[in-house]
């Protein structure tokens, strides 16, 4: 009798580590996606900002955008985005799992596009795929 409840209480342990073990990631996961909401939503303002004073939305990739938020522009505007949106090493704009974001201009809006945390921009069709769209 003595044995079964020692191992009951092992088997409850365990269930305990691993119940602790997925709460903390879907934390971590959590706080990540909400980061990258903060930031997407203070990059289109800024981008509003932006096209309100320099007449138009800024043209080129990620670094090209960065740079002309920064300043760089036709007019020397700089717009503020929020707190301190991560840059990486070229100047790009980059999602919390470290991937730079995919910013899209149209006429009536932007769209950006993270990688999502595996890291890997995937279509539709991927079963995993775990990629955030976001638009204004």
């Amino acid at each position: 009798m003595k044995k079964i409840l020692v191992f009951v209480g092992f088997l409850t342990v365990i269930a305990g580590v691993i119940y602790a073990n997925r709460a903390w990631t879907t934390l971590r996961a959590n706080a990540k996606t909400a980061q990258f909401n903060e930031d997407v939503e203070n990059l289109f303002v800024g981008l509003q900002k932006y096209k309100e004073r320099v007449g138009n939305y800024p043209v080129g990739g990620n670094a090209q955008v960065a740079k002309a938020l920064q300043g760089d522009n036709s007019k020397n505007v700089i717009i503020l985005v929020g707190r301190k949106t991560e840059l990486n090493e070229k100047g790009e704009y980059v999602d919390p799992w470290g991937t730079p974001l995919r910013i899209y201009f149209s006429d009536i809006g932007v769209l950006i596009r993270s990688a999502g945390p595996n890291r890997r921009f995937d279509d539709s069709t991927v079963m995993e795929a775990d990629d955030f769209l976001r638009s204004n």
